[in-house]
């Protein structure tokens, strides 16, 4: 009888146990895995930092790529201890050796682990967002838990849980910043940066890059390609370099100027609409690495994904666009190529200017579009298939969208030759670029994210 009643005892344990899956990891010491979580923390934040990023100052194309390569990571290595298959990526990212670790007898609750490491590193990487922003970020960790009252049940967030989470978070936020002081991006907006572009003298001689027209500005950025990236792997990704420079009628050199030319002389209302489309202008859009986050944001959302799937697919993603950009800006300097406004007015006709938009104020060769819409679209073919027809929506307020594609590959495609259609880029900078970033792509999706370390 006794044995009877003690197996039947266990039996309702057992039960219990079954039907209250956050008591069960409560004994374990570690709280649910985040994968039971959705990704509203995380995709909340990420519509919030990306019209933050259009409005705040200084968020340059490459700098926003960095912005939310920080963002993206930071959430990845929030939650890694709640995705028992995960490891950190600390120890494989360039001079990144440890992280504070969540201590395995401690229970976390990851969404507010998430939500206060995105919450700390947004004021950190954006100190300059305009007052009404801060607020914004304010307000959305403070209204977290009740707007997304799903994921942050109160059964499962005593006032321990909540203060011993937020303190991971912020300390973790903390450490990450510690280490992106040391990229070389960090003080881009401060004296040193100002200092270090005003003393850059561009190289002379046949075919090299001269400012453009109507602006005529200095270079963006000249010494950001010598930044430090994430990974270590970018070399293997160099591309060929551009034909030789030639002014001969008919010669390579000559034949892509050609095309630019007549492509911006007379472009149809497709290739307009599909130059300004991709344009994603700082101040105006979240820019490039932006419309890519967008994309993914909203892929996400419409799957209804967990916490864990779209933390990694952020950190893969932001990874790849900015080391895309620092391996872009590597090389645009050291080949130091010359624009097509700068040789068509040579060559071919001293009145000619991009009907579509101005020059950006950077050597040409090899596309940053290119680059990092490869690298993006790389990362995106690994997680939802090379086939997975999508509709962009990042510029429904401009009364621009949505768009549809029929996979992630055709609207890189896009995104590179939109540039030539705007007359800013030649051929060969957008196809070498498209493989460059191809190969950044998966560089970032060689990172070892399951096993232990």
């Amino acid at each position: 009888m006794a044995a009877t009643l003690r197996a039947f005892a266990t039996g309702i344990a057992l039960a219990l146990l079954a039907c209250l899956p956050w008591r069960a990891a409560q004994a374990q010491g570690t709280g649910p895995e985040a994968a039971r979580y959705s990704a509203a923390v995380a995709t909340e934040w990420f519509r919030v930092v990306l019209p933050a990023i259009q409005q705040t100052p200084g968020q340059s194309p490459p700098v926003a790529a960095r912005t939310l390569a920080y963002l993206g990571l930071g959430l990845y290595e929030a939650i890694v201890a709640g995705m028992p298959d995960k490891r950190s990526l600390a120890g494989q990212l360039n001079e990144l050796e440890s992280l504070p670790p969540a201590q395995p007898d401690e229970l976390l609750h990851w969404p507010t682990v998430a939500n206060a490491t995105l919450a700390a590193l947004t004021r950190m990487l954006l100190p300059n967002a305009p007052a009404d922003w801060m607020a914004r970020f304010d307000a959305l960790e403070r209204n977290m838990p009740v707007a997304q009252s799903a994921d942050f049940d109160p059964a499962q967030r005593s006032p321990e849980v909540i203060i011993r989470s937020e303190t991971h978070g912020r300390l973790l936020a903390m450490a990450l910043m510690t280490w992106a002081r040391t990229d070389g991006g960090h003080d881009v907006l401060g004296p040193r940066r100002v200092r270090l572009d005003a003393g850059y003298v561009s190289p002379s001689g046949l075919g090299a890059w001269v400012p453009t027209p109507p602006r005529f500005a200095r270079p963006l950025l000249p010494d950001w390609g010598n930044n430090r990236p994430f990974m270590g792997t970018l070399a293997r990704c160099q591309p060929p370099g551009p034909p030789r420079y030639d002014e001969t009628p008919g010669s390579a050199f000559h034949r892509e100027a050609d095309e630019v030319r007549r492509a911006g002389t007379q472009p149809t209302e497709e290739q307009r609409r599909v130059a300004l489309y991709w344009a994603d202008d700082p101040l105006k859009t979240p820019t490039p690495a932006g419309h890519w986050a967008w994309i993914l944001t909203d892929l996400l959302r419409d799957r209804k994904a967990d916490l864990a799937t779209a933390a990694e697919q952020y950190a893969r993603m932001t990874i790849a666009m900015s080391d895309a950009f620092v391996a872009t800006w590597k090389v645009k300097y050291e080949v130091n190529l010359l624009r097509p406004v700068t040789y068509i007015q040579l060559a071919f006709d001293s009145n000619w200017m991009p009907p579509l938009m101005e020059t950006p104020p950077f050597p040409e060769y090899p596309s940053g579009h290119s680059v990092l819409s490869g690298a993006a679209a790389a990362v995106l073919d690994a997680f939802y298939g090379k086939d997975t027809a999508f509709e962009d929506r990042t510029h429904n307020d401009r009364g621009w969208g949505p768009r549809r594609f029929r996979n992630f590959r055709t609207a890189a495609d896009e995104a590179a030759v939109s540039r030539l259609y705007a007359g800013i880029h030649f051929r060969s900078a957008i196809e070498h670029g498209a493989t460059m970033g191809h190969c950044i792509g998966e560089q970032a999706l060689s990172l070892v994210t399951r096993g232990a370390p």
